[in-house]
Formats: structure tokens, C-alpha cells, sequence
């Protein structure tokens, strides 16, 4: 059985012999095969007879549901005809009346448009006055805020009622370059009146709160912050409140401070600042770090006060403000730092105050400024009273060092009166370099200190030396100024005066040098004859030719020399064995061997040279220079 959509042998020769045929009539088929799809199932002798019939009932089918669907459509369209019509009759009977009530009512038409053109004036003048009464006039509330009592307590509707009166008064200046001078004036001279009266309100409230503010706690409230801002336009008024202020504060601040001095702080701590009277630093310092804190604390309190306050000179004004209160503590302050430099704690204790006040005067000036507060007036007299007995101090200790001079010691080294003063200079520079005063104070006290110091010690060094042979005297010096280094070298600003004692060192070990080289030479038979050749003239004649000069004489002094060269440590002066430092006794030694080589090579010159008629000067001299200078160094 030959399949539905099958080609047979005859259709299939018809599509080769014909493509173009089937190609243009494809669309067509592929359309029709898919309509006949639907309803033809079975591929049979019996359907494909009855294929024509089927399409044709389906066709017949199809065409009477048409024709009822249209119907529905027609019956539709006829209603909304007939609806439509309706709807067009109503229209024109509305519009017909519509043109009667136009006709009857254009009177009234006419008179209502007048009466809303007069009505849209007027409410534009309303807005007009509304608006000119809300920018230049004040509402009911806001003139009842600002005339109410005086005691009346301040709040932030105030505030902004006075804002509004002087944004009023300031604007009001517009009219007067109008033709309503009139009302411009009125209404700034009602203006001004109220201003002047809730000025004077704000005043007495400000007062007021400034006086209650006595306590040790001083709590600024935004009110009053905003008071201060609006009386910066009144200067006179802003000073007066700024006055009350600083003295409220003062008495507090002065009572405060008594208490801490005397009671402590609350339940007893911090306990109170006179139980450690014992201990002159702690005592002063506790007192300056007190009032450091206090001072610190009313400035807070005015910025807070004045954050808001955009004048000149806001700055100044605090700063006057917590000098006047802390001026209250002068008194007491200065009577207690007095007993305290008066009793005379020592010279270092008297320097560290000394410190401790400057540095306390460089900081609290931080705070009041570099105005004249009486406050830092009081520190710096304070601060020049404990310099002046600190210097005095160390006057008297160099007094009493030269009333009885000490002699040096057997062993050539530092006097215990020279290690006492160095032992002061070290905990006076000590203390000065653990300050916290700025570097230029520091440097100029740092001379003063040295030279009060220094120039004693080096005094009292050279008188007690006077009475000592040559090498005794170099060694003690030595010693004492290699002290004097070491101590100095720990601190700063001591460059002048390491530099002067180095040159002082110097000195003194060539003194050394030339002594410890003239020991060697006499000890190890080498000076009778290095006199002989430095004194040696050509005219004397020969050198050989002198007393004890001869060859013989020589070979003697040179056995004897060999000796040393064997054993140069065997011959060192005894003052060496006292030099304190080994870096200095190194240097003599190597210095003056550096001489007696320069001696022998003399010699050594004036033997070789035929002039001085030394036979087999060779035999004589048996060693270089050069060798000698080998086994010496």
C-alpha cells in the first residue's frame, strides 16, 4: 500500500520532467497537505474515493458557521446603529437648550466675569499686604515673646522672634529708597525699639546666669552661647556679660584652688596638695599643673560661650577673660613658691624649679596668650627669683671651694672638692637636659651654668697645682681635665667647652711627653750625649774630641741602650702609672718614643758624619734608625 504524501512513479517523472512548476506552486501544496492532515487519518482505497466528498462537506461546514457568526455581527451593528442615532437626537435637542440658556443668561455672564477679575485683584493685594506684613511685621506670639517679663526665663523662640526684628530693621532699608519713606520710617523706628527692649531683656537674663556660675563645674547651656552671639551687637552689653563671667569664675577658680591646697579633692582624692609641702618639686609642680588644668578649663567654657560669636578679636576677649580669672590665684601662689625658694633646697633642686616654672610659663602662655595676665606675671618672677638663687648657689659653693684649696692627692688624681662640683654639674645638666624648655633658653642657660661652674673648677685645679714638680703638676692636670671632659661630653651644648679643655689637655701632654722622653734618655744613657750633639758647634772641633764623647764612651752608653730597646715598658716615669685615662698614657708613650727615635737618629747622623772623626762609626752604632724605630713601635 502506497503511504499518504508518497509520490508515485508517474508524479514523481512529472516533478523531474517540470521543476519549475513545483516550485512555484510548492507554498500552495504544503498548505493544502497541512489543511487535509487534520481530517485525513487513513491513507485508504475507500477515503481517497471519498476524498472529494469530505472536503467538500467540510467546505459546506465551514460556510454555514461563517454565515451564523456573521449574523451575530449584523444584529450587533444594527443596535449600536440604532443607539448611535439615539445618542445624536439627544445631542442636538442639549444643544438647542444650550444655546436658549446662553441667550437668556449673558447678563449674568458678563457681570460674573467682572466680579471674578475684581475678586482676583483683591486677593492679589491680600497676598501683596500678607506678604509685606509677614517680612516687616511681627505675628501676636513673637511680639508677646519679646515683650514679655524680664525675669521671663529665654528659650529659642526668642531667638529667632529677635533675628526676625533685626532682619526687619536691616530690611526695611529698602523702602526708603521708595515712595514709602513713611512705613520704612515707622517700622524701623518700632523695629529699633524692640530690639533695644529685648536687648535689654537678654542682658539681665545673661547676668543673671553668669552670676550662678560659681560652681567648680561650669556648664555653658546653648542659650547661652546663642545670647552671646546676639549681643555682639551691642559691644557694651558683650563686655559686661563677659565681665560678670570672669568674676564669677574667679572666686570659683580661687576657692577651687584653696581646696585642692587644703581639702583635696572629693572623699580625698586626689589627696591635698599641701601634704606634699616635704617635697619642694612635687609641691611646686602639683600647684603650677593645678592651675595649668584650671586655666585650661575656663577657656573651654569661653569657646564653648563664644563659638557662635563671628567678631573681631573673640580670641583676645578669652584670653583677657581667663587672665582676669586666674589673677585671683596669684597671691597664694606666689606666696607659697616664695617659702619654698627661700629655704634654700639646694642648687639642683632650685635649678629643676627653675625649669619646671619656665616650662609652665611657655605653657599657660599658650592659654592666656602673651597678653600681661598677672597669672604668667607671677610665674616669671617666680621663675627669675629660683635662676637668681640657683646662680647664688652656685656662687657660694665656688666660694667655699677656693677658701680652702685642696691638695692633690698621692695617686695625681681629681680632689674629692673637683669630684663633689663635677657630681653637682652632672645632676644640674641632667635635669637641664630632661626640661622641656624651649632650645633657645636652654642653650643660654646652659653657658651661664658652665661658666658659673667651670671656670672655678678650672681656678681651683691650677692654684692647687702651683706647688708640684713639672711631670706631678701635668699628671694632675691631666686627670683633672680629663674629668672635666668626660663629665661634659655626656651633654649638649658643651662644644666650646670640650674644644678649651682639649687644648688645655694638649698642653699638658706635651709637658708629658717631653718628660717622659727626657726619662728615657737619662735612664738609658742617651742624654749627656744628645745634649753634646745639639750643642755641638763646628768650631769646638770634632765631636769625638769632646769629654766623654770618644768611641769607647759611646759603645758604653749604646750597651745600656740596648737594654731598653729590649724592654721599652721597663722605663716609664712613675707619674704615668696615675693617668687615669689609657688612651692618654698610650698617646705619651707613643709620642715619646717618637722622641727618643728622633734623639737617636740625631745621634746616629752626628756619629756617621767623617767631620766628627769616628773611626768604624759602624761598630759604635750597631742599629738604624730605622731598626730602632722596628723594635720601639
Amino acid at each position: 500500500m502506497q503511504t499518504w504524501g508518497e509520490p508515485t512513479n508517474s508524479s514523481q517523472a512529472a516533478l523531474d520532467s517540470n521543476p519549475g512548476r513545483w516550485s512555484c506552486n510548492s507554498m500552495d501544496m504544503l498548505e493544502a497537505l497541512k489543511s487535509l492532515s487534520v481530517f485525513f487519518t487513513e491513507n485508504s482505497l475507500r477515503t481517497r474515493r471519498n476524498l472529494r466528498g469530505d472536503i467538500e462537506r467540510r467546505s459546506l461546514s465551514i460556510n454555514e458557521e461563517f454565515v451564523r457568526v456573521f449574523k451575530e455581527v449584523k444584529e450587533e451593528l444594527e443596535s449600536v446603529h440604532e443607539d448611535v442615532q439615539a445618542m445624536s437626537a439627544c445631542c442636538q435637542d442639549m444643544t438647542s437648550r444650550l444655546k436658549l440658556a446662553k441667550k437668556q443668561t449673558q447678563d449674568l455672564v458678563t457681570k460674573t466675569t467682572k466680579l471674578q477679575s475684581e475678586n482676583q485683584r483683591l486677593e492679589i493685594r491680600a497676598e501683596v499686604a500678607n506678604a509685606f506684613l509677614s517680612k516687616f511685621q511681627l505675628n501676636a506670639d513673637e511680639m508677646n515673646i519679646l515683650r514679655g517679663p524680664r525675669e521671663g526665663p529665654i528659650t529659642e523662640e526668642f531667638f529667632k522672634a529677635l533675628g526676625k526684628v533685626k532682619l526687619i530693621h536691616n530690611d526695611v532699608k529698602v523702602l526708603l529708597r521708595t515712595n514709602q519713606q513713611t512705613a520704612g520710617l515707622e517700622i524701623m523706628e518700632q523695629m529699633a525699639l524692640l530690639q533695644e527692649t529685648s536687648y535689654e531683656k537678654l542682658y539681665r537674663w545673661a547676668q543673671a546666669e553668669c552670676r550662678t556660675r560659681t560652681q567648680e563645674t561650669c556648664d555653658i547651656s546653648p542659650a547661652q552661647t546663642q545670647a552671646m552671639e546676639a549681643l555682639q551687637d551691642r559691644p557694651v552689653l558683650y563686655n559686661y556679660i563677659l565681665d560678670e563671667l570672669g568674676t564669677a569664675r574667679r572666686s570659683a577658680v580661687v576657692r577651687g584652688f584653696i581646696d585642692a591646697l587644703t581639702r583635696g579633692g572629693p572623699g580625698g582624692t586626689p589627696r591635698p596638695i599641701e601634704m606634699h609641702s616635704h617635697d619642694p618639686l612635687r609641691y611646686v609642680g602639683d600647684m603650677l599643673a593645678w592651675l595649668h588644668q584650671a586655666a585650661a578649663s575656663e577657656k573651654e567654657h569661653l569657646e564653648a560661650l563664644l563659638k557662635l560669636v563671628t567678631m573681631q578679636g573673640v580670641e583676645e576677649n578669652i584670653q583677657q577673660v581667663v587672665g582676669h580669672i586666674t589673677e585671683g590665684v596669684c597671691r597664694p601662689l606666689k606666696v607659697r613658691i616664695e617659702q619654698v625658694i627661700v629655704a634654700e633646697p639646694g642648687a639642683v633642686l632650685l635649678y629643676k624649679l627653675s625649669n619646671l616654672l619656665k616650662f609652665y610659663h611657655h605653657t599657660i602662655s599658650g592659654i592666656v596668650g602673651n597678653c600681661a595676665a598677672t597669672l604668667l606675671i607671677t610665674i616669671e618672677e617666680m621663675h627669675v627669683l629660683s635662676k637668681k638663687m640657683f646662680f647664688n648657689s652656685l656662687g657660694l659653693h665656688a666660694s667655699k671651694l677656693m677658701d680652702k684649696v685642696e691638695l692633690p692627692p698621692p695617686d695625681l688624681g681629681p680632689t674629692s672638692a673637683l669630684n663633689h662640683t663635677l657630681s653637682l654639674l652632672r645632676e644640674v645638666l641632667s635635669s637641664h637636659d630632661s626640661s622641656v624648655v624651649p632650645m633657645d633658653a636652654r642653650q643660654a642657660d646652659f653657658v651661664q651654668v658652665l661658666s658659673c661652674i667651670m671656670d672655678p673648677l678650672l681656678q681651683l685645679c691650677t692654684v692647687s697645682a702651683s706647688n708640684l714638680h713639672t711631670a706631678d703638676m701635668a699628671t694632675y692636670m691631666v686627670n683633672s681635665l680629663h674629668m672635666m671632659k668626660t663629665t661634659l661630653a655626656l651633654f649638649e651644648f658643651t662644644d666650646k667647652r670640650l674644644e678649651m679643655l682639649q687644648f688645655q689637655i694638649e698642653a699638658h701632654l706635651d709637658t708629658l711627653i717631653n718628660e717622659q722622653a727626657s726619662f728615657v734618655l737619662t735612664r738609658a744613657g742617651l742624654s749627656y750625649i744628645y745634649n753634646n750633639v745639639q750643642q755641638h758647634k763646628p768650631e769646638q772641633g770634632p765631636l769625638s774630641s769632646l769629654v766623654n764623647m770618644d768611641g769607647g764612651s759611646l759603645k758604653v752608653a749604646m750597651v745600656q741602650f740596648d737594654r731598653y730597646l729590649s724592654s721599652p715598658d721597663s722605663l716609664l716615669m712613675p707619674q704615668l702609672n696615675f693617668i687615669l685615662s689609657g688612651t692618654l698614657k698610650e698617646k705619651i708613650f707613643k709620642r715619646s718614643t717618637e722622641l727618643v727615635c728622633r734623639a737617636y737618629n740625631d745621634i746616629y747622623i752626628a756619629v756617621m758624619n767623617p767631620v766628627n772623626e769616628y773611626k768604624e762609626p759602624t761598630t759604635i752604632l750597631q742599629r738604624s734608625p730605622q731598626q730602632v724605630q722596628s723594635l720601639l713601635s
